[in-house]
């Protein structure tokens, strides 16, 4: 592939990474947790891998393809969001507490990151929209590969913001509980209107 391709794709990329949405929330939670930014953002990129791989496979297009298959993963996805966003609402993070919180480990937190974007349709109908679209039909590479390395070079990206959004949350809000508790609270809001208006999509 061209490394204008791939320049291009990562600059479009970098700016759907940089937006503010459900794993930047998610990132914040486990930053103002303590110690599980690095599990939760494993568990997000794991989701997006997957979507890069269900894309790559060709699966990507038989699922957008049936409108029924679609509104369950919609659904699961805001489900899920609703959930998270609903428990950041009622009891937010607040670092002095939750650095050594009962029943936390990593495992569970990359699980629940990797829910926060394998489950956001969102996140597969961009991959779907976006990744075939960088793709050369004429290049020596097979169009799988080719969609495989774009997703890698997305996760690349979304590794260092999410780690930064993470430990930047540890750092700032870690000896302010008040400010702590705020922008969680900010954060369940957040992933709770996107779930909301993802619900309101299928609606319409």
């Amino acid at each position: 592939m061209a490394m204008s391709v791939l320049a291009a794709f990562w600059a479009v990329s970098f700016l759907f990474v940089i937006t503010p949405g459900a794993d930047w929330a998610y990132a914040i939670s486990a930053g103002m947790r303590g110690r599980w930014v690095g599990s939760a953002v494993a568990g997000m990129l794991s989701g997006h891998f997957l979507a890069t791989l269900i894309v790559a496979a060709g699966v990507g297009s038989l699922i957008a393809g049936h409108p029924l298959a679609l509104t369950l993963l919609t659904l699961a996805g805001c489900l899920y969001l609703l959930w998270l966003g609903g428990n950041l609402l009622l009891k937010p993070a607040v670092p002095e507490a939750g650095e050594a919180g009962a029943g936390d480990s990593g495992s569970r937190w990359a699980l629940r990151g990797f829910c926060v974007s394998g489950l956001n349709p969102k996140v597969f109908l961009l991959f779907l929209a976006l990744l075939p679209q960088f793709t050369d039909p004429q290049s020596s590479w097979p169009l799988p590969l080719q969609i495989l390395l774009l997703g890698l070079v997305h996760l690349c990206s979304s590794l260092v913001i999410y780690l930064l959004v993470g430990y930047g949350a540890k750092a700032v809000l870690r000896t302010r509980p008040a400010a702590a508790r705020l922008v969680g609270r900010v954060s369940g809001v957040v992933m709770i209107a996107i779930a909301l208006g993802l619900v309101v999509g299928q609606l319409a």
